[in-house]
């Protein structure tokens, strides 16, 4: 599977008011309070399709970011990620206004069944005619956890054992259930499904016991394409199995780089090819007509930016309560039961309270980049050809000014550079971000568990 010649680009966002860039909400020209109204997602998803971005990547949590100060107040007041709605009941209305952009939606498999999930993804592949992903995640947040009635989370690595139980089942669903051919149809003979081509599922675990047929006749793509943002040893081994696109977020570009890495090398190992697997970066842009415009945005989006709130969505992601911190004083980076990754890169850097503050100057953990459209696509390309990621996940600022403004002079600048599309290709999600058709390859861990016709 060849790299791409073009860049990858998801916009990111989530059912909610505040996502990445915290604070921006009470900008006076923000629409992120309309999330939750249909018109405020389907206006979205018609801009994406006209800047030809290759989908729409949507996070979720379950849980609360009650670490900071031990309590949810500043989350409620600054709206991070608090109210936050169901992401997945945001796609067929999307679906609905668009062609060609994809889907990609966050669910935490550590509080579903298989079963009902894998109907769920089936039934959204066919509504979008091929368009839907998932973000696989196992959580990372305690209050989830107490919220679903258990005394905390499964320790990192059981987390990733049962998920991958879980995907075992849902690759027998989706991909073994059900063979091609089953459904004819056929209003002559009263025939429309062939019984000899729909079987049983029997699957006895450590975790799930399943004995059922698939609910879903086999959508286009059978199993949606796998979305995973895991960086640490056991995320990505999971990911080497089972991701088709990774999701990243380094502080800088030999992070990135050496976590490019380390997954081509997962994915080798893991019996597949180290371009199996597209890395988006998740990154912020402020653009302008010209510099000086660009740099004016920035600093009045600066104005509304929340640093309090961004580190207390940081505090969430690594398990630390910086408001026990002074500024400057060393912060203790103890291994826990949140995002081992993003510990690790703190820990490694040495970030006190201070330097998380400036670094969320803009409400957000992710680098910003800012310029006009030359310095901003001088500045992609650069984190490509230096790191080895295939796109970005863009993050929203002020919307919907921030999609509008990259789509009106960012993309004309990548198309005239050659490195960035002119128009969709036919096919599915997958076939789109990939290249190679609407089903998962042979060399994928589900191909173990599809049936051969007849059997």
């Amino acid at each position: 599977m060849a790299r791409s010649p073009h860049i990858l680009l998801n916009a990111f966002n989530m059912n909610c008011v505040g996502h990445i860039n915290h604070g921006l909400w009470t900008h006076p020209r923000d629409r992120s309070g309309d999330y939750n109204t249909l018109p405020y997602w389907t206006d979205l998803a018609r801009t994406l399709e006209r800047g030809l971005f290759d989908g729409l990547f949507l996070a979720d949590i379950v849980g609360v970011y009650d670490v900071y100060q031990g309590n949810v107040d500043l989350p409620l007041r600054e709206a991070i990620q608090l109210p936050v709605n169901d992401p997945l009941m945001l796609v067929s209305a999307m679906a609905a206004v668009t062609q060609h952009l994809g889907f990609g939606v966050t669910v935490n498999l550590s509080y579903e069944q298989p079963y009902l999930l894998a109907r769920r993804f089936s039934t959204l592949d066919h509504l979008t005619s091929g368009r839907i992903g998932w973000n696989i995640v196992t959580g990372y947040l305690d209050s989830a956890a107490r919220a679903m009635g258990l005394a905390g989370q499964a320790p990192h690595d059981e987390r990733y054992d049962r998920a991958d139980e879980f995907m075992d089942v849902l690759y027998q669903l989706w991909e073994g259930s059900w063979e091609d051919g089953a459904v004819l149809r056929d209003k002559a003979r009263r025939l429309f499904t062939d019984p000899a081509k729909v079987h049983e599922v029997k699957h006895q675990g450590r975790w799930f016991q399943v004995q059922g047929y698939h609910l879903a006749e086999p959508s286009p793509q059978r199993t949606p394409v796998l979305f995973q943002a895991g960086s640490s040893g056991r995320g990505q081994r999971f990911a080497a199995r089972h991701a088709e696109c990774v999701f990243i977020s380094p502080p800088d570009k030999a992070t990135a780089r050496r976590t490019v890495q380390s997954l081509r090398e997962a994915l080798v190992q893991a019996g597949r090819q180290p371009d199996d697997v597209k890395v988006f970066m998740g990154t912020a842009v402020v653009t302008g007509r010209t510099a000086a415009e660009a740099r004016d945005l920035y600093a009045d989006y600066l104005q509304y930016a929340s640093r309090d709130a961004g580190l207390a969505h940081f505090a969430a992601s690594v398990g630390v309560d910086f408001a026990r911190y002074d500024l400057d004083a060393p912060v203790d980076y103890q291994p826990g039961q949140a995002i081992e990754s993003a510990r690790r890169s703190a820990q490694e850097h040495g970030w006190t309270r201070r330097k998380l503050l400036q670094l969320f100057e803009l409400g957000g953990r992710y680098p910003a980049i800012v310029g006009d459209a030359q310095q901003v696509a001088d500045e992609l390309q650069s984190w490509i050809a230096d790191t080895g990621i295939d796109g970005f996940n863009l993050s929203r600022t002020v919307v919907p000014e921030s999609y509008e403004h990259f789509i009106d002079l960012v993309v004309p600048e990548l198309q005239n550079r050659g490195v960035y599309k002119t128009a969709y290709e036919a096919g599915s999600l997958r076939h789109k971000l990939l290249g190679a058709g609407d089903r998962l390859p042979q060399r994928h861990a589900a191909a173990a568990f599809r049936r051969p016709a007849g059997d």
